[in-house]
């Protein structure tokens, strides 16, 4: 079968389609043939050598994708043979044509979910998930501020915060991206461009604050964003791409919170929370990802410029 193989740690170009050996199912595991492919942030640190943790080489990224179960090893239970799933999570990666899983690292996708729409689920959705109630402890009639709002786990962010009650407040960097944002349930959207705009998101709360804010790129901005904090608020952060500098006193005089979000050290029991809050949103159509751009699998390297570049509007996915 085809599939992406990483040869060496670098650049978008180590990206190379390649013939590899077709996936075997054992114990409890899964083979799924995948119709699209999630491409995430967190792939582009494992592949130029960034990342705390290191595939051994060679290796093919990925831990998204959907698609329908083609082979079950010995004792699957849970999913059945023909079964259209979601994947959160792969032994092999999921840059290919098929997928070897453990059972438990796939999910029923409702007939109404696209493939594409289901390949966008697992990181950013669980990581959304995380992030307003696992370690945000978001509660119905909070503020929320997702700063950076356009991207797959802003727009997974306001969904899910809208769904349970929370007023969603939301930033991105284009007119196209913050209209999406307001299209998902964002009840007030800024340009996070414009030198202003902090002040008018504290503006927005008549001074009161925020309780809590998601932020993406906190090496940039976790510093400016703490004195929009009420008291007691909490700052979420899942993304991360340097050194932050704060100022302690933002959150001494609020009584205030930073909290990190990282799927790989998150109990399993709180991850299968998640799941299980998703497929509830996906029945009710509450959640909806939304997709930005579809590349073929072949051009890898071209989805992972595109997942780094600002300006992001909803989820890069790849087709095998």
């Amino acid at each position: 079968m085809k599939a992406i193989v990483v040869k060496e740690f670098g650049g978008p170009e180590v990206l190379q389609l390649a013939n590899v050996p077709e996936p075997v199912p054992g114990w409890d595991q899964v083979v799924v043939q995948l119709e699209a492919i999630g491409v995430n942030p967190v792939d582009t640190y494992i592949r130029a050598g960034t990342y705390a943790v290191k595939p051994e080489l060679p290796y093919t990224p990925g831990a998204d994708g959907a698609g329908v179960i083609t082979a079950l090893g010995d004792g699957v239970t849970r999913v059945r043979k023909g079964q259209r799933v979601y994947v959160a999570g792969a032994l092999h990666g999921t840059y290919a044509e098929r997928a070897l899983c453990d059972s438990s690292h796939v999910h029923p996708l409702p007939e109404a979910v696209s493939f594409a729409q289901g390949a966008a689920l697992g990181v950013p959705y669980v990581t959304a998930h995380l992030g307003l109630f696992f370690r945000g402890h978001a509660l119905p009639g909070e503020t929320v501020l997702v700063h950076g709002g356009t991207g797959s786990v802003g727009l997974a962010t306001i969904q899910l915060a809208r769904a349970v009650g929370l007023y969603v407040l939301a930033t991105g960097g284009t007119e196209r991206g913050r209209q999406i944002c307001r299209e998902q349930g964002a009840h007030e959207v800024f340009d996070h461009h414009a030198p202003e705009h902090l002040d008018q998101i504290l503006h927005s709360t008549a001074g009161r604050g925020i309780q809590l804010i998601i932020e993406m790129l906190a090496n940039v901005n976790l510093g400016k964003i703490l004195p929009l904090l009420a008291r007691g608020g909490r700052a979420i952060v899942i993304g991360s791409r340097g050194v932050a500098e704060i100022n302690p006193r933002d959150l001494m005089v609020r009584n205030a919170d930073i909290r990190g979000v990282n799927l790989l050290h998150t109990p399993p029991e709180e991850i299968a929370r998640a799941h299980a809050a998703l497929h509830a949103g996906l029945e009710n159509g509450s959640l909806r990802p939304v997709i930005g751009r579809e590349i073929p699998l072949a051009e890898a390297s071209k989805a992972h410029k595109a997942v780094m570049a600002p300006g992001a509007a909803g989820k890069i996915i790849l087709l095998p």
